[in-house]
C-alpha cells in the first residue's frame, strides 16, 4: 500500500519528486513559498524537541545515525533556551 499515489489511473505511487511537485503546487495556490516535504519533516523535529521529546528519540524518529545531525536539523527557539537556562540551572 502506497501513502502518495498519482490521480491519474492505474494511480501508481509517487516519485519523492512528485510529491516534491504536488506540495509546491499547493504552496504556489495558497500563496505559500518554499514548501517543500522536507520542511514538514524539520518542522516535525524542532515541534518535538519544543514540547520535550528527548532528543536521543528524535534522532531515531528521523534516522539520523549521528546526533549531532538531528541537533543542526531542528531549529531550537533561542527562547526556550533560555527558559530551560532558568528551570535546570538558575
Amino acid at each position: 500500500m502506497a501513502l502518495f499515489v498519482s490521480l491519474n489511473k492505474p494511480h501508481s505511487r509517487l516519485t519523492e519528486s512528485g510529491v516534491e511537485l504536488r506540495l509546491r503546487e499547493m504552496g504556489k495556490k495558497l500563496g505559500v513559498e518554499k514548501v517543500h516535504p522536507h520542511k514538514f519533516r524539520r518542522t516535525m523535529a524542532t515541534r518535538a524537541i519544543e514540547k520535550g521529546m528527548p532528543i536521543e528519540q528524535v534522532q531515531k524518529i528521523l534516522g539520523h545515525e549521528q546526533i549531532d545531525t538531528t541537533l543542526r536539523y531542528a531549529m531550537v527557539n533561542q527562547n526556550n533556551v533560555k527558559l530551560s537556562h532558568r528551570k535546570y540551572i538558575s
